[in-house]
């Protein structure tokens, strides 16, 4: 098996609000997701990310997170697969494509020592 990191980039919520109705079926269906493929032992981790962050740049520090137009990374989920195809398929069937959201799907190098 390989270590994939998935990367989910979205909107900024605060900038296209839903309704409690869509968010709340948002969250069932991550849910329902998570248990499908944790119960499976695809997903080794991952988590949502808060919009407070630092970024370090050319030698600075400044507040603020890294943005492109309002589109933000949402957080991140550590996928164990076979090959790229299957982690593909797996990151296909997830949730975050709901609400205009998209996924990067990467391989993990070895430790190499680290």
């Amino acid at each position: 098996m390989k270590d994939y990191l998935v990367l989910f980039r979205e909107p900024d919520g605060r900038m296209q609000p839903h309704s409690e109705t869509d968010i709340m079926r948002h969250q069932q269906n991550w849910k329902a997701w998570m248990t499908k493929w944790g119960g499976n032992g695809s997903l080794s981790g991952g988590n949502g990310l808060t919009l407070e962050g630092r970024l370090i740049k050319e030698g600075r520090v400044s507040d603020g997170i890294h943005r492109v137009g309002t589109e933000i990374v949402g957080g991140f989920l550590l996928i164990k697969a076979a090959s790229m195809d299957e982690a593909v398929g797996i990151a296909e069937s997830c949730p975050i494509y709901e609400f205009g959201g998209y996924a990067e799907v990467r391989e993990m190098q070895g430790r190499g020592g680290i």
